[in-house]
């Protein structure tokens, strides 16, 4: 296998690891608004992720920075083509992050409800667009033959992005109620239950019609394979919230997103970035990657460091790994910090 294919691999493994930890608590902020009643509810479901949320975007900046040094073609026309809903997502992921550490300076009322308005909506819209962005990339959009995206802003909201982007929405927002669901306990633990499962029997309908969509437009035999794991995982998901078993549940429901990226990352292969004006103007792992040696070193480095950052987030969740509940916030205290 050449670098630049065991490269390709590594992203999607990045993105893959970015979707199914920062799907959950992209989840979990969709969920202040739908699950929480009340104030002491709200700080409940956003401790659960206080202290993991920002770790888990580390994993989108490792994917951004290996796509960029990899596969530099790739990184600027997909910077460039989706400038205005990337930097959409971008803006999100600040003023949320902002949010969870700002929500709680201050006692007002108005401050605090304006705080969670951004961290609904600022998990909502950036878990949406992902799966826009994603149909994209599969789809195909407009490349030409200097490797430049000469489409339009709106020709990136078609029905098949828009599909997925629905998809990633009531995906993310599943695994994040299956995540309350393990870690909460008492009434809130019981509607996140009740919850999922609504949200799940959605992601599934609309799940199944986009991968089956996928499969008949550029998939082979591993992304059937793939999407079978998928749609089987997402299926047991649901059965096993059902039963109470939210350890299994939320196993299973991270297994749908790992094989469904994995999917969309297969029907891909060898390309990174195909052209719907030539198939010969599409970006691949080798006319978009860098040099030999460039690969080289970072194998070198990501050999290194990926190990180190494995242990020290799984160490963060083992130490944060306990139920919590609304009779763990102190009387007069839910305005208290997110961490």
């Amino acid at each position: 296998m050449e670098l630049h294919d065991v490269w390709f691999v590594l992203i999607a493994v990045l993105w893959t690891g970015y979707f199914f930890l920062e799907g959950f608590d992209f989840g979990v902020g969709v969920l202040t608004k739908l699950l929480a009643r009340n104030r002491p509810e709200k700080r409940v479901l956003i401790n659960t992720i206080g202290p993991v949320w920002d770790g888990n975007e580390v994993w989108l900046l490792s994917a951004g920075g290996a796509t960029f040094a990899a596969f530099p073609e790739w990184y600027a026309t997909l910077f460039s083509g989706f400038y205005l809903p990337l930097l959409l997502i971008l803006l999100c992921l600040i003023v949320r992050g902002v949010a969870f550490e700002y929500r709680a300076k201050r006692p007002e009322e108005n401050w605090q409800r304006n705080w969670e308005h951004a961290i609904f909506w600022c998990s909502l819209i950036p878990a949406f667009l992902w799966g826009v962005a994603f149909g994209n990339i599969v789809r195909g959009v407009k490349i030409d033959q200097d490797f430049e995206y000469v489409g339009s802003l709106w020709e990136l909201l078609n029905p098949y992005a828009l599909l997925g982007g629905l998809v990633t929405l009531t995906l993310f927002t599943f695994h994040g109620a299956v995540f309350t669901a393990l870690k909460t306990v008492g009434e809130i633990r019981e509607r996140a239950r009740k919850l999922a499962l609504r949200v799940g029997l959605l992601a599934t309908v609309l799940a199944v019609l986009f991968l089956l969509w996928t499969q008949v437009d550029s998939g082979d035999g591993k992304s059937l394979i793939a999407m079978v794991v998928a749609a089987a995982a997402l299926v047991a998901a649901l059965l096993a919230n059902q039963a109470g078993r939210e350890g299994w549940s939320f196993a299973l429901s991270g297994i749908t997103i790992v094989a469904a990226v994995a999917m969309l990352f297969l029907s891909l292969f060898p390309n990174v970035m195909p052209s719907s004006l030539n198939a010969e103007w599409s970006l691949t792992v080798s006319n978009a990657s860098s040099t030999p040696y460039t690969l080289k070193i970072m194998t070198w480095c990501a050999g290194i460091a990926t190990p180190i950052v494995l242990l020290y987030q799984s160490w963060t969740y083992w130490v944060f790994r306990k139920r919590i509940g609304t009779q763990h916030i102190a009387a007069g205290a839910s305005a208290g910090s997110a961490h």
